[in-house]
């Protein structure tokens, strides 16, 4: 069985010992996986949190087969001295190998998905990096490789998943970025891949209002009326089993739940409230749009709490179980 490539986010944050405990809980992992990482930064945080946990330097081919008795960790070439709970930019070229260098296994066979561990954006902005997030990042590699893509992003829980069609910009820049273009291509990514990848027929996807009262008929605002609409219209014209603009407040509660497979939402906390609050442990992000798998814990670094053992792995198991799942 092919491994997972699992990064090694931010090394002042939870993502190293996120990895020790995933390992640690052994059979119910889906599917092997090995950490890209400095070794000597994984070795400190385990006698950190006094695991004691068997780590092995391997290349991905190997993993597999050290999985059962060992943490496989593939170095990388760059160091990452940082300590727990204090973010450093002399860490970002680690970091950025860590997502690269896993893209790359799977452009070259030896890896099945990639599953990333949380990132600082401060922290990489600090150091020059010049994209908005991890999904962006990725699209780029993607498109390096020689691959045309649209990343996607969607928080997915056995509860509910949402797609936020604007992400990481200010709330005062989306009703200009929320364009018909935008939309109808976001709805069309997501359509596909729950199709392909989730095994979903004809996937009903929710589309939220952007205005309270989803605009009620113009009187608070246009944009559901100019924008939404129009495009909810087009994509039914296409074959798509879409609906709305409804509004946000009344779609979250278990029974409206159940009329949905996916929520499109119009900019990110409509969506990752609701996500985030029903199902925070157990919240994936997944990227739809790239051609391959990619998953990651929905939380961020936790340099707070880094390094004291106090991280809780269901989000990165979750995130392993699914990734394992989609590419199957």
């Amino acid at each position: 069985m092919k491994p997972l490539a699992l990064t090694m986010g931010d090394p002042a944050g939870i993502g190293l010992e996120l990895a020790l405990s995933a390992w640690r809980q052994g059979a119910t992992i889906a599917a092997p996986f090995f950490l890209l990482a400095d070794p000597e930064a994984v070795r400190r945080i385990d006698k950190t949190l006094g695991y004691s946990t068997p780590i092995e330097v391997t290349t991905p081919s190997e993993a597999s087969s050290i999985f059962p008795r060992a943490l496989p960790v593939v170095p990388l070439v760059a160091r990452a001295d940082a300590q727990p709970g204090r973010p450093d930019p002399a860490a970002a070229p680690a970091i950025l190998e860590s997502i690269a260098r896993s893209v790359g296994y799977i452009k070259s066979g030896e890896a099945r998905a990639v599953v990333t561990n949380p990132i600082a954006k401060k922290t990489l902005y600090e150091a020059g990096f010049r994209h908005p997030g991890h999904t962006e990042y990725l699209g780029e590699l993607a498109e390096i490789w020689g691959e045309s893509s649209f990343p996607v992003m969607m928080i997915w829980s056995p509860l509910l998943a949402v797609v936020p069609v604007t992400i990481h910009i200010p709330l005062a820049e989306v009703p200009a970025a929320l364009t018909r273009e935008l939309f109808e291509k976001t709805a069309r990514v997501v359509d596909r891949d729950l199709r392909a990848r989730f095994g979903i027929a004809k996937p009903r996807i929710a589309v939220a209002g952007l205005n309270p009262h989803a605009g009620e008929g113009g009187a608070i605002g246009r944009e559901e009326i100019e924008t939404i609409f129009p495009a909810v219209a087009a994509l039914r014209a296409e074959g798509l089993e879409i609906f709305g603009p409804l509004p946000a407040d009344t779609m979250f509660h278990a029974k409206a739940r159940k009329g949905y497979d996916v929520a499109l939402t119009m900019y990110h906390d409509q969506g990752l409230i609701p996500a985030k609050t029903l199902a925070f442990d157990e919240g994936v992000n997944v990227t739809l749009g790239l051609p391959f798998v990619r998953t990651s814990p929905d939380h961020g670094t936790a340099f707070d709490i880094a390094g004291r053992g106090l991280a809780d792995c269901t989000s990165l198991v979750a995130a392993l179980d699914l990734a394992a799942r989609l590419s199957a």
